[in-house]
């Protein structure tokens, strides 16, 4: 069988920590056998070799690419590529491209409070990716999304009030697969530093995702 190949392409926003949760998810797909190859430039995406990969995983916030590169980038994905990743480093890496959004299935828009204590709950318990976790407590920011009605959802927060008063009660998906053309789309919006990876339920959660998009 051949070696699976998988690509990171980091940048955008400091704060989210690109290089080192790069660095985590690099080390996540080495201990599967994958061969991972790591850019800095979203110039990879233009490149005709990302047809032939397993998986793709963005780790860019807040930035901007060129149209042939995010056209490249969404055709290899729906030609059967997985594409994987989690908090603002896939859900808010494009603004300005709905294409990017659309395949996706969400892009962020708030997160009242900032970093806060709010739980997880797990919505599909039997599904592979959350079976045995459970619901858990997180402390982080609470993602408000624009959300696709079609992703699979599997797992939730409802938000308290506390921080934005007319959205308590709202029941916010935080965990998705989608399909997207022939490619498997994993999203969980967990992850603001990479020093969310020593909660062993989001990063169990991130390595079961990225390995279900890659097939």
């Amino acid at each position: 069988m051949s070696q699976k190949k998988a690509l990171i392409v980091w940048g955008g926003w400091e704060g989210h920590t690109p290089e080192r949760s790069t660095a985590v998810v690099r080390g996540m797909l080495e201990r599967h056998g994958f061969n991972v190859r790591v850019e800095t430039s979203t110039a990879a995406y233009a490149d005709p070799a990302i047809h032939d990969l397993n998986l793709i995983v963005p780790m860019i916030t807040m930035s901007t690419i060129a149209k042939e590169e995010c056209e490249n980038l969404c055709a290899a994905v729906r030609g059967g590529v997985g594409l994987g990743g989690f908090h603002g480093t896939m859900g808010d890496s494009f603004r300005n491209e709905t294409e990017y959004q659309f395949m996706v299935g969400g892009q962020w828009v708030s997160h009242p409070g900032n970093i806060i204590d709010y739980r997880v709950n797990i919505v599909k318990p039997e599904d592979p990716l959350v079976k045995g976790i459970g619901d858990f407590e997180y402390h982080s920011e609470q993602y408000y999304m624009h959300v696709d009605p079609a992703n699979e959802v599997l797992a939730t927060t409802t938000f308290s009030g506390e921080h934005c008063a007319w959205i308590k009660g709202v029941v916010m998906p935080v965990v998705w697969k989608k399909i997207y053309g022939k490619g498997r789309v994993f999203y969980s919006a967990l992850g603001h530093t990479a020093d969310e990876f020593a909660v062993p339920q989001m990063a169990t959660i991130v390595e079961r995702g990225l390995l279900w998009a890659a097939r």
